[in-house]
């Protein structure tokens, strides 16, 4: 048996049909981000990884719909996939297999049903974006779309009464991580005409969308995009420090991920960053073997603190039964 069968069955997923729900959103999962696919699959408990890829596919989803095709057309696929999934919601049926997977997770995970819903809320600011004038615009994107995207999978990993800490750090691990985003999807951002940095700080540059659209490499536009990453990196930062100080109320596999989904983030930001204006012909991707690295040593650090615990536990004396 595969270490995924194997996780289905810790994940209580045993029907056939299920199953092969699940396989389905594996494999959206993994041709989206393969780096941090393999993140979970290293670092989540086996009965945990099925609803993590579960409920991050149905996000992946969620993002083709809203990005795919002409306005009117993504804007009647998104309606028709948001009534969908409500109705699902609500009568717990469903013949589509993202959405069965969601209901099996909803169901282990309750506290999820609320997150899906704001996101199913706030998902239309994604099909309204045409690009930002200031970085308060740009803001109030994230709180509208890339949280509460960000937050299927991650309330997963949360504790399950969050006291505010959690989400703050999720906002601001996803503030550094859409903004990184939008910095190394600049070429097919310009092309549909929304670049995703704001006009005012291309105007603070001196770089204009045209420049961007001509692929003009100047010193304005390597100062902006040192500007962007720099933001980026000190968000990713701040989150990892606030990570660290939530380390009782998280567990180790849950924080080795996101401060693993961090490090990846940051190796990209570098690659980005010595890509420079070539990234006006096309994104960047962090090193191989440095994101192997950071697996690595991730994974040593959760199978560490495994050991610890059972090992204490073994030598703890049982408990009275008085």
């Amino acid at each position: 048996m595969t270490t995924w069968k194997r996780s289905l069955t810790a994940a209580g997923v045993r029907e056939p049909e299920l199953r092969s729900d699940y396989d389905d959103g594996r494999r959206l999962v993994a041709r989206f981000r393969r780096s941090s696919y393999l993140a979970a699959r290293l670092l989540l408990p086996p009965s945990v990884l099925p609803h993590v890829v579960a409920a991050t596919a149905v996000m992946h989803h969620g993002d083709n719909l809203l990005d795919t095709g002409p306005k009117p057309q993504r804007i009647a696929a998104w309606a028709s996939w948001e009534q969908r999934v409500r109705e699902a919601l609500e009568t717990g049926m469903s013949d589509e297999p993202l959405i069965r997977t969601l209901l099996h997770t909803v169901a282990a995970y309750p506290r999820l049903r609320g997150v899906v819903e704001e996101y199913l809320s706030t998902a239309g600011a994604e099909l309204q974006f045409t690009g930002f004038d200031s970085e308060a615009d740009y803001q109030a994107y994230v709180d509208a779309y890339s949280l509460p995207a960000f937050m299927l999978l991650a309330v997963l990993l949360g504790p399950e009464d969050d006291d505010g800490r959690y989400r703050a750090m999720c906002r601001t691990l996803i503030d550094g991580s859409q903004r990184l985003d939008f910095v190394n999807d600049l070429a097919e951002d310009v092309a549909e005409g929304r670049p995703g940095i704001p006009a005012q700080t291309l105007a603070r540059f001196s770089v204009t969308p045209a420049d961007l659209a001509a692929g003009h490499e100047s010193p304005g536009l390597r100062l902006l995009l040192e500007h962007e990453v720099d933001a980026a990196r000190a968000a990713f930062e701040e989150a990892r420090e606030a990570a660290h100080d939530l380390a009782t109320q998280v567990s180790a596999s849950g924080l080795a991920l996101l401060n693993a989904f961090v490090e990846i983030e940051l190796l990209t930001a570098d690659a980005a960053l010595t890509r420079g204006a070539a990234l006006l012909q096309g994104s960047a991707s962090p090193p191989l073997l440095g994101t192997l690295r950071v697996l690595r040593k991730a994974r040593r650090t959760v199978s560490g603190r495994r050991t610890f615990a059972g090992e204490r536990r073994r030598s703890e004396p049982p408990r009275s039964a008085a």
